[in-house]
């Protein structure tokens, strides 16, 4: 458990769906405090469970869950290292404002067709930072918010690295705490039936269908990720994150191991 203080708490330009959660950064670790459920363990579990993929260690932050004390509350959370290394993490959407006067997601949306849509986002951010692949990594961003259930992946918070020189580089994949079904507050109360809820859960990338965006990224990119992790790996985990009741853990094991299912395509045997 951690203590931290209003000198700590900070803010940054992302904007999410489900309202601000509480962040705070001292000495180059930053904590986040559970917002509408479990968004701490949802980032815990995944980060790690990435150690099981084709990613590189470089390719995404590991998270680790924290109690984190503030004021008179207790909350449940996560720790993760700064990863920005003096550079400024700016999402494709401020960066669009900043340098044309109009963000990306308008001129995403006025297009019709999905794959429009994935070509436009992907042209636009390699014609402004110069990065090349970047159509490559948003397949990434795209397959594990397919197989994870991340609801809450937009121009908003899909960031780059920008030096001081005004060159770009790609950011590691953070921020999936809206994955899970986390959201136990407003929109996937514990006790629901989780395969109903599944079902339900609509992303903000390209358009509201999780599989319609991977199987269009897939068309053009290929197979970007593959996994290797199991039931044993998602037990281990779990048993970490002690803080998190019995009913909760049952019910994320329960997911991992019914995506693991519908997407066995991308698991190595």
């Amino acid at each position: 458990m951690v203590e931290l203080f209003d000198t700590d708490l900070k803010q940054d330009n992302r904007q999410s769906s489900k309202g601000n959660q509480l962040k705070w950064e001292n000495h180059g670790i930053w904590y986040k405090a559970d917002y509408t459920g479990y968004e701490g363990l949802a980032e815990y579990i995944i980060s790690h469970l990435l150690k099981k993929s084709s990613l590189n260690a470089d390719e995404y932050v590991l998270y680790t869950p924290e109690q984190i004390r503030y004021k008179s509350t207790l909350f449940n959370g996560c720790t993760s290292r700064d990863f920005s290394a003096g550079l400024q993490v700016i999402t494709i959407e401020r960066l669009f404002k900043n340098q044309y006067g109009i963000g990306l997601n308008a001129g995403i949306y006025a297009l019709e067709n999905v794959k429009e849509r994935l070509l436009y986002l992907v042209n636009q951010v390699e014609r402004t930072t110069g990065i090349k692949g970047f159509g490559i990594y948003l397949s990434k961003l795209l397959t594990l918010d397919a197989v994870f259930l991340n609801e809450d992946r937009h121009t908003h918070n899909i960031s780059v690295l920008m030096a001081s020189d005004g060159s770009f580089k790609l950011c590691p994949i953070y921020d999936n705490g809206a994955a899970l079904l986390s959201d136990t507050t407003l929109d996937y109360p514990l006790g629901i039936n989780i395969y109903d809820a599944i079902k339900t859960v609509k992303s903000k990338t390209l358009c509201s269908s999780l599989e319609e965006q991977l199987n269009i990224a897939e068309q053009v990119y290929g197979h970007t990720i593959s996994f290797s992790w199991d039931k044993k790996d998602i037990d281990e985990l779990l048993e970490n994150a002690p803080m998190y009741s019995s009913e909760i853990k049952e019910r994320v094991r329960e997911i991992l191991l019914e995506q693991k299912r519908k997407y066995g395509y991308l698991f190595n045997s």
